[in-house]
């Protein structure tokens, strides 16, 4: 009887797994809680339907590594996300206001440290005044996690979401380098920000 039944459990996740690929719908391998309450967020389920089906968010889905951290032509659009939603409580330049800092190595939350756990605080909110950021498609907080580690001035060797390969070329952020006339980030002509998750 419990053969049948584990036989019966695996088609139904088989089953499961092959209407998603039909159907173009991620399928989260990662289950991401949200930080103070341990819930399940139901990411992608609750997600907005937009931004859902590029290769870093199913990327992210299934690994809970954000394949646009340092990929300079994604950041600029991380940074107009990060002014409209998160300067006004943590600073233009992730400097800290009535939110915590966001460009040195301490973390409120130390599972911030990975891209999941970095995920988990922006999508389901933390303490005090931060309330969720749910209502961003999964992609621009994709660009806007990649956009908070792109301001990192701390020592390389803490950055846990770089690779080895990234820490090598990594230079900590300094503000007045990047400026621009109008203050913002620029790609450079022609770039597209794309990213394989091969």
């Amino acid at each position: 009887m419990d053969g049948d039944y584990t036989m019966k459990s695996k088609a139904l996740v088989v089953m499961a797994a092959v209407a998603a690929m039909i159907t173009g719908t991620a399928v989260a391998a990662e289950t991401f809680r949200n930080t103070i309450t341990g819930d399940d967020l139901k990411v992608p389920e609750s997600s907005n339907p937009e931004g859902r089906d590029t290769a870093a968010v199913k990327h992210f889905l299934e690994s809970g590594v954000n394949l646009y951290t340092e990929v300079k032509a994604c950041l600029p659009k991380g940074e107009e996300v990060y002014l409209t939603s998160c300067s006004g409580c943590h600073g233009h330049v992730g400097e800290g206001k009535v939110g915590p800092g966001l460009a040195d190595n301490y973390w409120t939350y130390p599972k911030n440290k990975t891209d999941k756990g970095l995920f988990e605080t922006i999508y389901g909110g933390a303490q005090g005044m931060m309330g969720p950021h749910s209502d961003l498609t999964l992609d621009e907080l994709l660009k806007l996690m990649a956009w908070i580690r792109h301001i990192y001035s701390g020592d390389v060797a803490d950055a846990d979401w770089l690779t080895e390969e990234q820490k090598k070329t990594f230079k900590p952020y300094k503000p007045e380098e990047h400026a621009s006339a109008d203050g913002s980030a620029k790609a450079a002509d022609g770039d597209e920000c794309k990213v394989s998750a091969n």
